[in-house]
């Protein structure tokens, strides 16, 4: 963290600042609480408050039911998001008539929320959260021909998704990207004014730990290090992260290693696409075609885990994989590559920004099931040929992506310039 000389204050110390997130903090809970260290009036707008840091004033606002079911003709999700910037719009209202007056305003666009910021205070710089921006080709439409097909509909329904974007990557002084390949999305003319700093991650947390074991809830079952174990971890099981192929490719993989127990980690919603049509979930739909081949009593399926858990669990995988579309790169990629794991992931875009094949991972193409159980079962058979792979994810992921000595310091340092620029 970028710190002030002995006797001197932070150049931020002492700025109002206002976040905007539906559900505060989401991406900007260690920033917030970075600038709050700092000495800054943080304040923040939500909808919905989940652990918010300590020091920060959340202010929650209310939006009506007609911001959350839209119509089903092409201008509802704009006509969706403009219902919720009206509501955050109010609750800006609110603050400036209570005399809060941000010199800093750090949103997240992507349900609308900041279309109005600079009409409320047009002085304040305002930087946009530039998660992901929607493409007809290149991304995550229609990558899986398995449940997207390529339309003109569905294409003017992505270009109009993409409205409140433009309008807040146009208002913003300046836009903040996770990683390069999100940057790379932005439309050309946005581009420049956008820059790239991962969130990161704690990596004195998330860290080898040669002597982690886990309890696996209802079994009981021990592992530790010593054990095979496979796993598999996302806020869903859903095909955006793969769920599909690597269901397909475990039968396979279990029956070429009968020691191994396979560990997965998700909830059965939908955070990206679509339900299936005939199950009530991914992992139901899945089972109903490839269950018959795996043994239930090396399969694990867990849910929702604590976070300490979650990372005991990676600390004692022999072999993890990852797969994702063309999207947003999950967290709990980079929280494996520092936790020592080694990792099988898919080569699509935002994989590749942090992972090599050969030197921190092995990657796959994201289709080729027999190819996934290949490299797999070579990582579970022979783990200790594979961890200089793991020793070099754990090296780089602290090289690039830890939270207190790269990425926290380079955001307050570059939100510092940021501000110094619009004093002049």
């Amino acid at each position: 963290m970028t710190e002030s000389k002995p006797g001197r204050q932070h150049p931020l110390a002492g700025q109002r600042i206002l976040f905007i997130h539906q559900n505060f903090p989401g991406q900007f809970p260690h920033l917030a609480q970075a600038l709050v260290r700092l000495g800054c009036d943080v304040k923040a707008l939500a909808i919905e408050q989940r652990g918010a840091p300590q020091g920060v004033d959340v202010r929650r606002y209310e939006v009506s039911a007609q911001t959350v079911l839209p119509r089903e003709d092409i201008a509802s999700d704009f006509e969706v998001k403009t219902r919720r910037a009206l509501a955050c719009a109010a609750a800006m209202r609110q603050l400036a008539a209570e005399g809060f007056k941000p010199s800093l305003i750090i949103a997240h666009p992507g349900w609308g929320e900041s279309l109005f910021c600079k009409d409320v205070w047009p002085d304040a710089r305002l930087v946009a959260y530039g998660e992901f921006y929607y493409q007809a080709d290149g991304a995550d439409h229609a990558f899986d021909p398995e449940f997207s097909q390529v339309s003109v509909e569905g294409r003017m329904r992505l270009r109009m998704r993409n409205t409140a974007l433009l309008h807040a990557y146009q208002a913003a002084d300046a836009i903040l990207c996770p990683t390069q390949w999100q940057r790379s999305c932005l439309p050309p003319e946005f581009q420049a004014k956008a820059t790239v700093i991962f969130d990161g991650v704690d990596t004195r947390v998330a860290r080898p730990e040669p002597d982690a074991f886990i309890r696996l809830g209802r079994s009981g079952l021990r592992l530790s290090r010593q054990d095979s174990v496979l796993t598999f971890v996302n806020r869903n099981l859903e095909p955006y992260r793969g769920f599909h192929i690597f269901m397909r490719a475990l039968p396979e993989i279990l029956e070429r290693n009968p020691d191994t127990h396979c560990v997965m980690v998700g909830e059965d919603s939908v955070s990206y696409g679509a339900a299936p049509r005939s199950h009530r979930s991914w992992r139901e739909a899945m089972l109903s075609e490839v269950g018959k081949r795996l043994p239930a009593e090396r399969i694990h399926f867990v849910g929702r885990v604590p976070y300490a858990d979650y990372l005991r669990l990676l600390q004692v995988s022999t072999c993890h994989a990852y797969l994702t579309y063309p999207f947003v790169l999950s967290w709990s990629c980079i929280e494996a590559l520092a936790a020592g794991c080694r990792v099988v992931a898919s080569a699509t875009q935002p994989v590749r920004e942090a992972i090599t094949d050969g030197v921190n991972g092995r990657l796959f193409d994201f289709f080729d099931v027999p190819g996934l159980a290949r490299s797999v079962t070579e990582v579970l058979r022979d783990p200790a040929a594979h961890d200089p792979l793991a020793q070099a994810a754990t090296r780089e992921a602290r090289a690039r992506y830890d939270l207190e000595t790269v990425c926290k310091p380079q955001q307050v340092e570059w939100l510092t310039s940021l501000l110094s620029m619009s004093a002049h």
